[in-house]
């Protein structure tokens, strides 16, 4: 079974002195693809303007922005996993798992970057900052990505169960070709957003405990606080609807 994640625009800084190249990411053999998009904002960050960079990062802090000017390619890395933070990393709370989950996090977690692309959980990534949604040299990113990577994916997911519990924004950097769930979570006959969030942080963890690893098992998993009110299926997608409370 894979899980389908979304990254964070927050970051935890450090690493081990580990530089990135092809040996850091999932499908090696597409490293150069991966590379233009990072050189190319490598390059952009040491040449634009502060303006640019303010809307690149989403910040007007100075002292933020001369941090993310550092060359990326000579920053420490560390799980991507373990790097990112925001709410869902929160509830998951990775640090805390076992050794036996950590590892089930690792092998069957896809993690899909606005920079990086596709990520497996343990690939190697540098803390770095791009505003989601923002861009640099006119590229499309996403489009960039789906174009490069799709075959790649889905040759790599034919035969796995995939739970996609991505964001929105994600979901152009690839579109999944057979049968996936989704979840949704409503509070009082409304969509939750952030606390859908943290169940999908919370989803995650449940399923690296119980190492889940059909469709079936995962239907079958107790959530606390959460019933499924029905699954909404939309051709290839299966919606599982929960109720909060």
């Amino acid at each position: 079974m894979k899980i389908l994640f979304s990254p964070s625009e927050t970051k935890v800084s450090g690493g081990i002195v580990e530089y990135i190249d092809k040996k850091s990411f999932i499908f090696e053999n597409l490293y150069e693809k991966r590379f233009e998009i990072i050189n190319s904002y490598n390059n952009f960050i040491k040449n634009a303007s502060n303006i640019e960079l303010e809307k690149l990062f989403g910040t007007k802090k100075e002292d933020i922005i001369k941090k993310y000017q550092a060359d990326i390619f000579s920053q420490d890395t560390m799980k991507a996993i373990e790097r990112y933070t925001g709410v869902a990393y929160d509830y998951l709370k990775y640090e805390l798992l076992k050794d036996d989950e950590k590892k089930y996090i690792d092998e069957n977690t896809l993690i899909f970057s606005n920079l990086f692309g596709v990520l497996k959980a343990d690939d190697k990534i540098p803390d770095y900052k791009l505003k989601q949604g923002e861009t640099f040299d006119n590229l499309k990113i996403d489009k960039f990505y789906n174009e490069n990577f799709s075959e790649a994916l889905d040759e790599y997911l034919k035969d796995e169960d995939i739970l996609d519990l991505r964001a929105g924004f994600y979901e152009k950097f690839y579109n999944i070709k057979k049968p996936y769930y989704t979840m949704k979570f409503i509070k009082d006959g409304k969509v939750v957003s952030h606390f859908a969030k943290a169940y999908r942080g919370e989803v995650l963890k449940l399923m690296a405990q119980n190492s889940i690893k059909n469709f079936d098992e995962l239907l079958n998993m107790q959530i606390e606080n959460l019933s499924i009110v029905e699954i909404i299926e939309k051709k290839l997608k299966k919606e599982i609807v929960y109720n909060i409370g």
